[in-house]
């Protein structure tokens, strides 16, 4: 399964949101998204081994309970992958900051000529 394939899944995006926060239980994960989407507990179970088995969590025993947690690693590759598209979206955002800094620099110009036609 390719990564993009593992990341489709909005259920499985969303329990990254929630770990991107911190590590945390199964039991607590499963309880939002179960919530959320309306899955039942071996559905969310599912998702959290597709996860851990494509590298995109780790998990650890404590007690009784399984911690999850992010790993970075495959979503460093997926920022990798996509670091030859951004030449798509930073070029207009670049322009964006341009035309935004143009504008500061004529309101200050308009307000120092208001300014000086009202300073006596």
């Amino acid at each position: 399964m390719h990564a993009f394939d593992v990341l489709g899944d909005p259920v499985r995006r969303r329990i990254l949101e929630l770990l991107a926060e911190g590590e945390q239980t199964a039991g607590t994960l499963g309880a939002t998204v179960q919530r959320e989407f309306g899955i039942s507990q071996p559905a969310v179970s599912q998702h959290l081994k597709v996860l851990r088995e494509h590298g995109f969590t780790t998990v650890r025993p404590e007690g009784t309970r399984r911690l999850y947690a992010v790993d970075p690693e495959p979503l460093r590759q997926v920022d990798e992958w996509l670091a030859g598209f951004r030449r798509f979206w930073t070029p207009p955002l670049s322009a964006l900051a341009t035309e935004l800094a143009r504008g500061r620099r004529e309101r200050r110009l308009r307000e120092d000529t208001t300014d000086e036609r009202t300073t006596p």
